[in-house]
């Protein structure tokens, strides 16, 4: 019998499950740690919530979470409730899921003015994370400005540019729902250092925009490649081209823009006490393909500033760490004797949520060929001693399971679910 514990209840976390069950079947125990008590990570308070098809991945990991050879215990944070060395000692394996939750910092002066969000806060608020419950995002001072030329990106100004009625079955928080509802944005400006055959933005994402009531996305002609240049990208970066030159073809007019500014990186963030403009510097690629300085300036109004320009693994206590990568010093997956890592905890912030099953899977086999089965070591048994004694109560699946039907329950006409915005409401529903 292999002992497995992994830490955090996301993509990651559920596939390097269910590959430990395929890889041991029955010689295994898995035990899926996480510090809230609601499973699925980056499903539940990353993916937007106008996306409820991609949520639906959750219903793969229900099945192996209600199989007899996987347990989530939540509610248990690792570094205070219990330590690395700790599940060490008591698991033959020890695998850290835990994603890239923290924002990459935006590093430019003024970056630390109120109303200058990273994307990680800004998702989570929206999503409903306990976290970011109580962000109080400037909605009704100025325009927006959104850095970063990635999906985030998209979704943070789609979401701000959205009428009440087009989040009709999405679940959206009602703090959140009502806050935009009283935005008076006029412009969303996305700002990108680089052109648009740059972009990661992919084409459904981009679509999206063609179709908002209240929202017109604009390009500007000027910063478009010829388009026989389009030949020599890849078939979706072709596809996302299309749309943005769509979006400069169109001449009709809504009261909200999302404008699409290429070529323009941040220098600073300004205003009097909070962020009121971004001075951006224009941008070139070179030959080599660098971005440069063309030397020429400007500003944007901004009473809200959203940096959408990665993320980081956050360190925990013992574990070897990456400062420059910002995830976990490893190789192929192996941190040290027993300790892994999977998903973007071990590669960094890159890849689709599906990225993480072959990862997953990888990280079972190494377990498979590392660690000896029968090491004596006792798992979950060891690990509820060592809690009770501590005074930590675990949510298990099961109380998941009531804690997601009360939200379902209380969720608005037409709405899947709301969830539960602190971790005080959830548990409450346990007692």
């Amino acid at each position: 019998m292999r002992h497995i514990a992994i830490i955090g209840s996301g993509p990651a976390g559920y596939y390097s499950a269910e590959g430990c069950q395929k890889t041991f079947g029955d010689a295994a125990r898995v035990d899926i740690i996480d510090r809230l008590p609601v499973p699925y990570g980056l499903i539940r308070s990353g993916v937007a919530p106008d996306h409820q098809s991609i949520k639906g991945v959750a219903r793969r990991y229900e099945t192996v979470a209600l199989s007899d050879t996987v347990r989530f215990v939540g509610n248990v944070t690792v570094g205070s409730d219990v330590s690395i060395g700790e599940l060490l000692d008591r698991y033959d394996a020890v695998i850290l899921a835990t994603g890239a939750p923290a924002d990459k910092p935006l590093g430019v002066p003024g970056d630390g003015l109120p109303g200058v969000i990273g994307s990680a806060a800004f998702v989570g608020w929206y999503n409903g994370h306990p976290d970011f419950a109580d962000l109080d995002p400037p909605l009704t001072r100025g325009d927006a400005v959104v850095i970063g030329a990635g999906n985030v990106a998209l979704d943070v100004a789609r979401i701000l540019a959205k009428a009440e009625d087009e989040f009709a079955g999405s679940d959206i928080a009602a703090h959140a729902l009502g806050r935009l509802r009283e935005t008076e944005l006029a412009t969303i400006t996305v700002l990108s250092r680089r052109g648009p055959q740059q972009i990661a933005m992919t084409p459904k994402e981009l679509g999206e925009l063609a179709h908002l009531s209240r929202a017109l996305p604009v390009v500007d002609p000027s910063d478009l490649p010829s388009p026989e240049s389009d030949a020599a990208l890849d078939p979706g970066l072709r596809k996302s081209i299309a749309h943005l030159r769509a979006f400069a073809e169109r001449k009709d007019d809504k009261p909200v823009h999302i404008v699409f500014d290429f070529f323009a990186r941040p220098l600073r963030i300004e205003g009097t006490g909070v962020a009121e403009r971004v001075i951006i510097a224009r941008t070139m690629i070179d030959d080599l393909g660098n971005v440069r300085d063309t030397g020429d300036t400007y500003a944007v109004p901004a009473g809200l500033v959203v940096s959408c320009i990665g993320y980081r693994t956050p360190p925990i206590a013992g574990v070897p760490y990456d400062e420059k990568l910002g995830r976990f010093a490893n190789v192929e997956g192996r941190i040290a004797p027993g300790l892994y890592a999977v998903g973007w905890a071990r590669r960094g912030p890159t890849g689709t949520i599906g990225t993480n099953r072959p990862d997953g899977f990888a990280i079972a086999e190494l377990i498979a060929a590392d660690i000896p089965a029968d090491s004596g070591k006792r798992g979950r048994i060891d690990l509820d001693e060592l809690l009770a004694q501590r005074g930590v109560e675990i949510v298990t699946f099961r109380d998941w399971q009531k804690i997601e039907a009360a939200e379902v329950a209380r969720a608005r006409q037409g709405a899947p679910r709301e969830k539960f915005a602190t971790i005080d409401e959830m548990l409450a529903v346990l007692l």
